[in-house]
C-alpha cells in the first residue's frame, strides 16, 4: 500500500471513529434528543429535574432537557396538546385532565400534603366560611381541598363566593385582606405568612387522607408516547434513576432545588417535610399490584362527582404502568 493510500485510510478509519462516538455518546452534539419539559417551581416538582441535570442523567440516556417553569398544571396539559411541551408535573388537582384523556401519566412523583384552605385571623372553622369570599386557582389541588372542605363543612360552593384567581394574585389578595379565605398550597402559603404570620389554617389534605390520596405526578402527551416511544422510555429512565438518588441523597436534593429555584434551602426543606416521597421499588410495586389503579379510579371518582370530569378514560388508558416498570429493566 502506497504512502498515500495509507494516510487515506488512516483519516477514513478516524472519521469512522467519530461517527461511531458521536451515535453512542450521550447528551451532547447532535445526536442527542432534545426533551421540552415543563415543572411548577417547588420541591415536587423541580427537584427530579435538579437531580437530573446536576447528575447529567439527560445525557445518560442521550437527550438534552430544554426546562420551563409553569404555574399551575392545566397551563402544561395545554402546552402538551399544542405540542410545545412533550413532558410536564402537575398536582393532584389537574389529574381529571389525564383522566379525560387530554394526557399521559407516566410516573407518580410524591404524595402531597401542600395543600391547605387558609383563611384571616378570625375565622375559625369550615362554616364560617359561609357567605366568604374566597379566592382559588380553578383546575388545581386550591380547588380540590377547597371543595372537600366545603363538603365537610355541609357547604357547597354556592355558599360562599368563589372567585377564580391564579397564584400570584392570590398571594397579594390574601396579602391585602381583599378575600377572606383561599384554597391554596405551600410554599406560596409560607409567603402569605410573611404578611398574615396569624393566618389560620382550616383544611389539609391528610385531614383527608380516609377518602383520596394526593398524588403528584409527571405527564407526557399522547403523541410523544404513541409515536416517539424511545423518547418516552429514555425521559422515564431519567425520572427513575433521579427519584433513587433523591431516596438516597435527602439532603444534598433539597440543596439541589434551592439551586434551581434560586431560594434558600430552609424553603425548600420545609416544602419537602409536607409531602411523602415515593421511591421506585414502592412505584413498581404498587404499580403492579394494583395499588396505583386503585388511587386514580378513587380520584376519577372525586372529580365525576365534582363535575370536572364527566367521563373517565380509565387509569389504565391513562396511567402508563408498564412504561414505568420497563424502564427500570433497560
Amino acid at each position: 500500500m502506497t504512502i498515500r493510500k495509507r494516510l487515506l485510510a488512516a483519516v477514513l478509519a478516524g472519521l469512522m471513529a467519530a461517527v461511531t462516538l458521536t451515535a453512542c455518546g450521550g447528551g451532547s452534539g447532535a445526536s442527542a434528543d432534545e426533551v421540552h419539559f415543563g415543572y411548577i417551581g417547588d420541591y415536587n416538582g423541580t427537584s427530579l429535574l435538579a437531580i437530573a441535570d446536576d447528575q447529567n442523567l439527560w445525557g445518560k440516556y442521550g437527550l438534552t432537557a430544554d426546562t420551563k417553569v409553569f404555574t399551575n398544571g392545566p397551563l402544561q396539559i395545554q402546552a402538551l396538546g399544542s405540542g410545545d411541551l412533550d413532558f410536564g408535573y402537575i398536582g393532584p388537582g389537574a389529574m381529571w385532565l389525564p383522566a379525560s384523556g387530554q394526557a399521559k401519566v407516566v410516573a407518580l412523583n410524591t404524595l402531597g400534603n401542600s395543600d391547605r384552605v387558609i383563611a384571616q385571623p378570625g375565622i375559625t372553622s369550615l362554616a364560617q366560611l359561609k357567605g366568604k369570599t374566597i379566592g382559588v386557582p380553578q383546575g388545581t389541588s386550591g380547588e380540590m381541598i377547597l371543595t372537600l372542605a366545603l363538603n365537610k363543612a355541609g357547604l357547597t360552593k354556592n355558599d360562599v363566593k368563589i372567585v377564580p384567581m391564579d397564584a400570584s394574585t392570590i398571594v397579594s389578595a390574601f396579602s391585602s385582606k381583599k378575600i377572606d379565605a383561599a384554597g391554596f398550597w405551600y410554599p406560596a402559603i409560607a409567603t402569605i405568612k410573611k404578611q398574615v404570620p396569624d393566618l389560620v389554617e382550616l383544611a389539609k389534605d391528610s385531614d383527608f387522607a380516609d377518602q383520596l390520596q394526593f398524588p403528584t405526578v409527571f405527564v407526557a402527551g399522547n403523541d410523544v408516547v404513541a409515536k416517539q416511544p424511545d423518547k418516552a422510555r429514555k425521559v422515564v429512565s431519567v425520572l427513575r434513576d433521579a427519584m433513587k438518588y433523591r431516596t438516597a441523597n435527602p439532603e444534598q436534593t433539597v440543596k439541589l432545588t434551592a439551586k434551581m429555584l434560586k431560594t434558600d434551602e430552609s424553603t425548600v426543606a420545609a416544602d419537602a417535610a409536607n409531602n411523602q416521597i415515593l421511591n421506585v421499588d414502592d412505584l413498581d410495586r404498587m404499580t403492579q399490584d394494583g395499588t396505583i389503579d386503585g388511587w386514580l379510579s378513587k380520584m376519577d371518582a372525586y372529580f365525576t362527582g365534582s363535575g370536572q370530569l364527566k367521563q373517565s378514560v380509565g387509569p389504565k388508558s391513562y396511567y402508563t404502568g408498564d412504561l414505568f416498570t420497563s424502564a427500570g429493566r433497560s
